[in-house]
């Protein structure tokens, strides 16, 4: 984008991205609650030793499925998410703590977990912006920690509906990791199986060095 997004701009993509999510909490978790998001599980808990208790961040954790899933292994996982609504569910339905941030005023404690699991959450950030984010996300995370992301790909940033998203390839996504202070591990496309003109998801695994 060739210019530089105001303050004003980016409340109004805060809020009406968040409001999106506020307005339609409940059909929301009904809807995605199903959702086979295992290879994305794998991807991330295959970085560290079988059998670890690790501290997960999940970055934009909605009504807290994944939350649910890690807590259920024996983890100790946090939510984050910018939703009031999503906050109090999660609470309700895991007992977890929740971290209830806008992901443009994020406030997080250093080296305080093993992985983050950023999953269709960080594509919310409009692009001038990520580098910060990400910054962010790689203080919280201990030396060697994981960074697990998964967003849908293209190129650009523009709204769509209520939500704002801003888009990335591999090469353009990579860059952005490595100069925010990531080793990139391991990329794929979603859904497993499929032409990669018919996987709209890239996930990619990396690690805070």
């Amino acid at each position: 984008m060739s210019h530089s997004l105001s303050a004003e701009q980016l409340g109004k993509i805060q809020t009406s991205t968040v409001g999106h999510y506020e307005d339609n909490a409940a059909s929301f978790r009904e809807g995605t609650k199903d959702h086979d998001v295992s290879q994305n599980y794998n991807a991330l808990l295959s970085q560290f030793e079988p059998g670890a208790s690790l501290d997960i961040l999940d970055f934009g954790c909605g009504p807290g499925r994944d939350v649910g899933y890690f807590k259920s292994l024996g983890h100790r996982p946090v939510g984050l998410d910018g939703s009031d609504t999503f906050c109090k569910m999660v609470e309700q339905h895991t007992g977890c703590d929740v971290i209830c941030q806008g992901f443009l005023q994020l406030d997080l404690p250093a080296a305080a977990f093993d992985a983050v699991f950023a999953n269709a959450s960080l594509f919310h950030v409009p692009r001038q912006e990520l580098p910060g984010v990400l910054a962010k996300l790689h203080t919280c995370l201990r030396p060697g920690g994981i960074l697990f992301t998964s967003n849908p790909r293209g190129t650009g940033e523009q709204w769509y509906g209520e939500r704002y998203g801003n888009y990335q390839e591999f090469d353009e996504a990579s860059a952005c990791l490595q100069a925010a202070g990531f080793t990139v591990l391991s990329h794929y496309y979603r859904p497993k199986g499929m032409p990669k003109d018919q996987q709209p998801w890239l996930a990619i695994v990396s690690r805070r060095v």
